[in-house]
């Protein structure tokens, strides 16, 4: 399984950015499932959201409800984390990362398999 996350960038505050995570080797239609966290400097990681493959279920961390979305992609295979009303505090360092046969929570523990990471900014 390999992940590739990009669309990081600077943007200021109220702004918005989509956030790709390609997948390799990982079948989005399945019980599969695709999580997004981010990690801000002297912070722990942080569970953002996350999509179950076959059903679609999704799940979110309170700080982005209403603002941040998450799709997929079957045919490209990718998973899409769109984020609105960007806040300074948004600023981090963003991972995708799958599990098999999993839950989708927001715990970094359940995923087994981890991208890159892109970094979002987000300006006052």
């Amino acid at each position: 399984v390999q992940l590739q996350a990009s669309g990081g960038g600077l943007v200021q505050s109220g702004r918005s950015l989509r956030l790709s995570c390609e997948v390799s080797g990982f079948n989005l239609a399945e019980d599969n499932v695709i999580g997004w966290f981010r990690q801000a400097p002297g912070k722990e990681r942080e569970g953002v959201s996350c999509i179950y493959g076959r059903t679609g279920s999704t799940n979110f961390a309170d700080s982005v409800k209403g603002r941040f979305t998450i799709a997929k992609d079957n045919v490209k295979n990718a998973v899409y984390l769109q984020m609105n009303s960007l806040k300074p505090e948004d600023t981090a360092k963003y991972y995708c990362a799958a599990c098999s046969w999993c839950r989708c929570v927001l715990e970094d523990n359940e995923y087994d398999e981890w991208g890159q990471g892109t970094q979002v900014t987000v300006s006052s």
